[in-house]
């Protein structure tokens, strides 16, 4: 993956033109089918894996006719990028020369990416021979294929390219495809200067391809430092990597202002701007450095509600499912309230001060939806965060939302003199009155917080992952954290509730717990892990002081991240762990998704324990004593725009190895 192009194909390498095979460019697919056949035979593939976010390689071996032993003679490795790139290799151990046959079935439908993914592809298209390839025209779009070297014949009734290839002993031989997309700039048909070749026809020799992909160097740098970690349980190390991979391939440019980055939700379903969910990963990378999380709040203000009336300052977003027993919710408002949250804790890390200052209106303007929607009318008599509609529900989550935006918010006003800083925590000091009193349910178990309030009032008692969000209640100066909406009986009822087998299912957090009602472990809000609650779950119960449940979190997504080849998908099923048991996909999950590669990199750096106010010219460092996973060492990290490395040992001990001038250790 590298968008906007990527790559889906089964170990074996071949794109069969079934299910999400093919290569897409631009939300299109370019090409369904590419299959490789040798003498008849599809290649024996013994090896198919990712050696990148954009990389793959295939190893195989071909069996000729007639050769005994066995030990074939002839082998083939097939590397592919994301870009529409793909090198075919032949090497030779024979002891005499070879001739193979050699040839590639190609084809498209031209569909769009989510009609695919949907189960909906199109008819195939006829190709044309074009140039030292072939070429299928659409609506307004064409899927060109070049060869080097050119073949010997191109049969475009069946979307055949062959070749006769001599290998002398020791010799190799290499075939580069190349699949492009052109689209019209004046109506249907042909692109100017083009001349289409009618029906079948034979090349005499190899020529230019006429479409070249995004060349690898276009990429979008990777607007984070190079994080490394080195720990005790080596897959940390390895999951590290990989999550940053990923991250990588799903990094976008925006349109209106290129030099801005953001992180795409994932593929298949997210593969464009997801709000809520850049603004969450674009959080968790913080200790990389600011830089993602300042192009995607520039990104996000671009589109943010400007029309006066009750949703001015509100980031659109689209409704997300909200399980069995509630509405779909709004990612707009998760959006909205996470916006001055980002800002506030990407200053608390390192935005120079001109940047902040220059996004303090589009995060004012988040903060003025947030008194305004909780006022009545808009808000209902309870004055709690309605989602996704005026009338309710209010959800336990939203309103944790609400108030870390409430209380961060006020503390970056305060340091830009604003003087709607003391409303907002006069805010926020009510609203935690009221939720202890309205949210809370006592039972004889000792309690739990209700999901949400209907829009009558009445509460909806069942526990769901979402509940983690009470437990993640942000950065303020100093090092302290945000005040939460639970007090500090409540906090650690909640903690013991999540900790329970019922929520923790041995591979990470469920999304509704296995005794509630409607609980589904393939729920995608109803049972299903998902990595990134997970996360928060993890890093909100270390920071609490409840360390043993926070370390089986993160040993159960490590343990799960290690059976997924450490690319972690979106959310797999909460079916509980046992001793011979591995994590099981979910089907529709996205996988690489950008909150599950950042909640990887939050739920290991989370372990450090970094608070940092570089305002204040201060971090403090407060690990976990349990040390789960062992001693570790983050290099590569980033406070104040500079490099910044920290070891923790067995012990819990946290001692700073690299920090920029000037910075000193919090108490």
């Amino acid at each position: 993956m590298a968008l906007p192009c990527l790559a889906v194909s089964p170990a074996s390498g071949q794109l069969t033109g079934q299910g999400m095979d093919g290569f897409y460019r631009e939300g299109t697919r370019v090409l369904s089918r590419c299959e490789l056949l040798v003498g008849g035979e599809e290649p024996l593939v013994v090896q198919g894996r990712l050696t990148g976010a954009d990389r793959a390689r295939f190893v195989g071996t071909i069996r000729r006719t007639g050769v005994r032993g066995p030990d074939p003679e002839i082998h083939m490795e097939r590397l592919r990028s994301a870009d529409g790139t793909e090198q075919i290799t032949f090497r030779s151990s024979a002891t005499r020369p070879v001739r193979l046959p050699a040839e590639i079935r190609l084809g498209t439908d031209l569909a769009e990416l989510g009609s695919v993914a949907a189960g909906f592809p199109g008819p195939g298209l006829q190709a044309t021979v074009h140039g030292s390839g072939l070429r299928w025209s659409g609506p307004g779009v064409h899927a060109v294929v070049s060869a080097t070297p050119g073949p010997a014949d191109a049969l475009a009734s069946a979307g055949l390219l062959r070749w006769e290839l001599d290998l002398p002993p020791g010799a190799c031989r290499t075939i580069e495809l190349r699949a492009g997309l052109e689209r019209d700039r004046g109506g249907p048909g042909v692109a100017p200067g083009r001349r289409r070749l009618p029906g079948d026809a034979r090349i005499p020799g190899p020529r230019t391809g006429p479409v070249a992909p995004r060349p690898r160097g276009d990429r979008p740098p990777r607007p984070w430092s190079d994080a490394r970690l080195e720990c005790d349980d080596h897959r940390a190390d390895a999951l590290l990597a990989g999550s940053l991979d990923d991250l990588h391939g799903l990094l976008i440019r925006d349109p209106a202002a290129p030099a801005d980055l953001y992180l795409a939700g994932g593929f298949p379903w997210r593969c464009g701007l997801a709000p809520a969910e850049a603004l969450w990963a674009a959080r968790m990378l913080l200790p990389l450095g600011t830089r993602l999380a300042a192009g995607t709040l520039r990104a996000l203000a671009r589109g943010q509600q400007a029309a006066p009336g009750t949703d001015f300052g509100r980031i659109p977003g689209p409704l997300k499912d909200a399980g069995p027993h509630a509405p779909p919710s709004c990612t707009g408002i998760e959006a909205t309230l996470l916006f001055p949250v980002v800002l506030a804790e990407a200053r608390r890390w390192g935005l120079p001060e001109r940047q902040t200052e220059r996004l303090l209106p589009a995060a004012e303007r988040c903060l003025r939806w947030l008194r305004i929607v909780t006022d009545p009318p808009g808000g209902g008599p309870r004055g709690y965060v309605p989602d996704p509609v005026p009338g309710g529900p209010y959800r336990c989550e939203t309103q944790a939302h609400a108030h870390r935006a409430a209380l961060l918010g006020a503390d970056l006003l305060d340091a830009f003199g604003s003087s709607d800083a003391a409303a907002l925590r006069d805010w926020a000091d009510d609203l935690r009155t009221r939720f202890r009193r309205d949210f809370w349910l006592d039972d004889a178990a000792g309690g739990r917080p209700a999901a949400l309030l209907t829009a009558d009032g009445r509460p909806v008692p069942h526990l769901a992952s979402t509940a983690a969000a009470l437990l993640d209640t942000g950065l303020l100066g100093g090092g302290a954290l945000a005040p939460g909406l639970l007090d500090a009986a409540r906090t650690d009822q909640l903690a013991g509730l999540l900790g329970r087998p019922a929520m923790a299912s041995g591979w990470g957090l469920r999304g509704l717990g296995a005794k509630e009602s409607g609980y589904n472990p393939f729920g995608h809000r109803s049972g299903a892990v998902r990595v990134h609650e997970t996360a928060l779950a993890a890093a909100g119960l270390a920071a609490a002081g409840h360390e043993r449940p926070a370390g089986a979190l993160i040993k159960g997504v490590l343990d799960a991240a290690e059976s997924f080849g450490y690319r972690l998908p979106e959310m797999y099923a909460g079916e509980q762990r046992t001793a011979d048991s591995a994590p099981v996909p979910h089907p529709a999950a996205c996988r690489p998704a950008a909150v599950a590669a950042a909640g990887a990199v939050h739920i290991l750096v989370a372990l450090a324990g970094l608070r940092p106010d570089v305002p204040a010219k201060t971090v403090t460092v407060r690990p976990p004593g349990t040390t789960p996973l062992g001693a570790l060492q983050l290099t590569g990290l980033s406070v104040a725009e500079q490099p910044f490395a920290v070891r923790i040992s067995r012990l819990g001990t946290g001692v700073v190895e690299t920090a920029a001038d000037g910075l000193r250790l919090g108490s």
